[in-house]
């Protein structure tokens, strides 16, 4: 099995910044993309941003250039970098992470529990 595990999010004043961490452990042999989501009260979860095993990254035009996606593969870690943050980036940020078990699987999407991001106005 393969766990997704966040940590950093928390209460922020608008245009401060946070940075959340996502950490995948279990039984992993390779990890693809590596995403954060989002889902504020009462809407849709939606891509944050995505960044490939080669260091590609995607934003959605929300954040471009306010947030920044990394990741450290020898430690099976993607960071979402967040700054100029705005009352409307509340929502409770998930880690997806496309991973396979062992060299003959194919890649399995998974997803952290979330942590919660609330910028105050």
């Amino acid at each position: 099995q393969v766990q997704l595990v966040e940590s950093g999010g928390g209460l922020v004043q608008a245009g401060g910044s946070l940075r959340v961490s996502c950490a995948a452990s279990g039984s992993i042999f390779s990890i693809h993309n590596m995403g954060w989501y989002r889902q504020a009260s009462g809407k849709q979860r939606e891509v944050v941003a995505i960044i490939t095993s080669g260091g590609s990254t995607n934003y959605a035009d929300s954040v471009k250039g306010r947030f920044t996606i990394s990741r450290d593969n020898a430690k099976n870690t993607v960071y979402l970098q967040m700054n100029s943050l705005k009352p409307e980036d509340t929502a409770v940020y998930y880690c997806n992470a496309a991973v396979a078990p062992t060299g003959n699987s194919a890649y399995i999407s998974y997803w952290g529990q979330g942590t919660q991001v609330t910028v105050s106005s």
